[in-house]
């Protein structure tokens, strides 16, 4: 089982300046926040046969006024566009905030790299085989891509399983942890609120952590949201058990959460963010329509 490498990070001193000559130092806060941009598009006039990614476009405009957060994810094939078309569509959705890698189960070779798109809610779903070569091209109107939200915890354990004579001498508060997403994961259902563990404001060692990530085991996805700094999300082999941590724009791990959920909302598009999205989108094509 594979481990998940999660630093323990100790916090700054808080004593103001003494004898010794120990100092009040503020953790830097995240400088750097991204904010949406209209994608960099060509004047009409520079258009070759753009024909099908055009009607694609609209499709996903129309997709996108009729979806509700509670809708499935609605998919629309790429794989059908020439390179001039295909090109066209790269540059009208751009990068967004949160990436996404899939990694096949063992035994099938397909995984999904996926990125967001400027436009939240619009996601490319490019799934590639061994070699990384891409086998089926799509965008994707979705909270959360159908593949994350579906098949994440496809084979999931639905416990974490452990007992006293695993726990190494020196773990001490790993196994409450434990016993406590244990107790919580009957209970949860999607669409009900998160239970969220702070590690960050919680006693620990190393080998606690070390502990809690080979009981956990890393799954399927990890997502990468950057905002204002950076969240990193790994699902575990725990079913809707995840790692939540979130950096400075320094890289330096400011807080570290376990969350039961089945999607954190961190990384998930909210209904104002895709009714938003309708409407850049329809600024944009009636450039050229």
């Amino acid at each position: 089982m594979n481990k998940i490498e999660i630093p323990v990070v100790i916090g700054p001193g808080t004593q103001p300046v003494g004898e010794d000559g120990a100092e009040l130092d503020y953790l830097p806060m995240p400088s750097g926040m991204m904010t949406f941009s209209m994608p960099q598009i060509p004047e009409p006039e520079e258009l070759g046969d753009v024909g099908d990614a055009l009607a694609l476009l609209q499709q996903l405009h129309s997709a996108l006024t009729q979806y509700k957060v509670s809708d499935a994810a609605v998919s629309l094939s790429l794989d059908a566009l020439d390179a001039v078309n295909l090109d066209l569509i790269n540059q009208m959705l751009g990068n967004g905030e949160v990436s996404i890698q899939y990694h096949g189960q063992e035994g099938f070779d397909v995984s999904a790299r996926i990125q967001e798109s400027v436009l939240a809610g619009v996601w490319r779903v490019q799934y590639v085989d061994a070699a990384e070569n891409v086998v089926r091209d799509s965008i994707e109107v979705a909270t959360i891509p159908g593949l994350v939200s579906q098949a994440t915890y496809n084979d999931a354990a639905e416990q974490v399983v452990f007992s006293d004579a695993d726990i190494p001498d020196i773990v001490y508060n790993a196994p409450p942890l434990l016993t406590e997403i244990n107790d919580k994961l009957p209970a949860y259902v999607p669409g009900s609120e998160p239970h969220v563990i702070n590690l960050s404001l919680l006693p620990h060692n190393q080998e606690d952590i070390d502990f809690l990530s080979e009981r956990l085991g890393r799954g399927r996805v990890v997502m990468l949201s950057r905002g204002y700094g950076n969240c990193r999300i790994t699902s575990t082999l725990t079913r809707n058990v995840w790692w939540v941590q979130y950096f400075n724009s320094q890289d330096t791990l400011i807080l570290n959460t376990i969350e039961i959920s089945h999607v954190p909302d961190v990384a998930s598009a909210a209904q104002e963010d895709i009714d938003d999205s309708a409407q850049r989108l329809h600024e944009i094509l009636e450039v050229y329509l």
